[in-house]
């Protein structure tokens, strides 16, 4: 089967920056490249307009269309042209495409399906961050759900909270996001250091960054040797307006917590899993995910993880078997749980090694890869 991935983002050096969409793209086109399948990625929003080979996936940058209060839908009508032409020509057989900013709202190839992978619209989030959707946005993501041919969600608690905040009553097909297990294997070579607790992902409020620094001054309390490494990138406050979020966590800690952290910044992905085998345990006190890709990654390196219980937490993580979930906002006991954890070797590795059986059986790319084959086959007759 040829299938094709309509996205703004995709891991590559030429494609600009990506986040856990064009990750979890990735990780899906390599699995389906096991399956025997042709795999094009077109990545709209780009400088130029080239096509060039990853790794056996194709990937077709597209340049979006600029005309003052039409680019938007004249670039849908571009996209729309490309994959109309793409199927005529036997190119691909379906598109997939993120829910987010709702890009397939005006698209509506002659013959081609159009499917829609929920990995959380600005909707969903705005709705999780007690926040304003931009009109526009709600409008275009909601008209792409209602005209989509096929429609998956890489979580339950997304898939129903998607149903609620748009008013509709689809019926999602749950498939996860995946990673490469060969890809995030626990680096020996690498020596744990003692105490030491992970956060990687963006510096950002709704993945709990501001709740962070008072869980890790009552870890300091109970224990003074704990470290705390934060990797990842210092985004803009979007309610405060703060240009970084950095700068509010560095006054919510105490000076003696605050001696204990380290921020290293943005690093390159591949050096992501270093971090990962040199830590001792990963914390993620998120309150805005869909289906976390770092969660897994971790899970993956048998890493114990404390991360927050708030809806999608336990299509990941089983408390008290692979992991700990606890409420971001009650820093206690939320630092409590990653005490134990620091002070308990033989719990840890038993979390860990049960996290990593959980991502073999459910988040692999040749399971996930086989499901959404699966799907899209059902899908491929328009």
């Amino acid at each position: 089967m040829k299938i094709a991935f309509l996205t703004p983002e995709y891991p590559h050096s030429k494609t600009g920056n990506s986040g856990g969409i064009g990750t979890s793209i990735k990780n899906l086109a390599k699995g389906l490249l096991q399956e025997g399948c042709q795999v094009r990625v077109l990545v709209y929003g780009q400088k130029e307009e080239a096509v060039f080979d990853d790794d056996g996936i194709v990937v077709q940058q597209i340049r979006n269309v600029k005309f003052r209060g039409l680019s938007w839908w004249l670039t849908q009508k571009k996209i729309e042209k490309i994959i109309n032409q793409l199927h005529a020509d036997k190119e691909i057989d379906l598109v997939e495409a993120p829910d987010w900013t709702g890009i397939t709202s005006f698209i509506k190839p002659m013959k081609c399906p159009v499917i829609i992978r929920l990995h959380g619209s600005d909707t969903y989030f705005c709705h999780l961050d007690k926040r304003p959707v931009k009109w526009k946005n709600k409008f275009h993501e909601k008209r792409a759900l209602k005209n989509a041919d096929g429609l998956l969600s890489v979580s339950q608690f997304t898939a129903n909270l998607t149903n609620e905040v748009f008013g509709l009553q689809k019926n999602f097909i749950v498939i996860p996001n995946s990673i490469d297990i060969n890809s995030f294997e626990n680096d020996n070579n690498i020596q744990e250091v003692p105490n030491t607790v992970l956060y990687f992902g963006s510096l950002i409020r709704k993945k709990g960054l501001l709740e962070l620094p008072f869980i890790f001054n009552e870890l300091i309390a109970l224990n003074p040797s704990a470290e705390l490494v934060l990797v990842g990138k210092d985004v803009q406050d979007i309610i405060s307006g703060s240009p970084s979020t950095w700068e509010m966590m560095q006054s919510l800690f105490t000076e003696k917590a605050l001696s204990n952290v380290s921020y290293l910044g943005s690093v390159p992905y591949q050096e992501i899993q270093k971090h990962i085998s040199a830590s001792t345990v990963c914390v993620f006190p998120s309150f805005a995910e869909a289906l976390p890709v770092s969660w897994i990654e971790s899970m993956a390196i048998q890493k114990a993880i404390v991360a927050s219980n708030i809806g999608w937490a336990t299509d990941v993580i089983d408390d008290g078997i692979n992991g700990f979930l606890v409420n971001p906002k009650s820093h206690t006991e939320y630092a409590s749980k990653i005490n134990i954890l620091l002070s308990d070797t033989q719990l840890r590795q038993e979390f860990g090694l049960l996290a990593r059986e959980k991502v073999i059986k459910k988040f692999s790319i040749s399971v996930v890869a086989q499901q959404s084959l699966d799907f899209y086959k059902q899908c491929s007759i328009k």
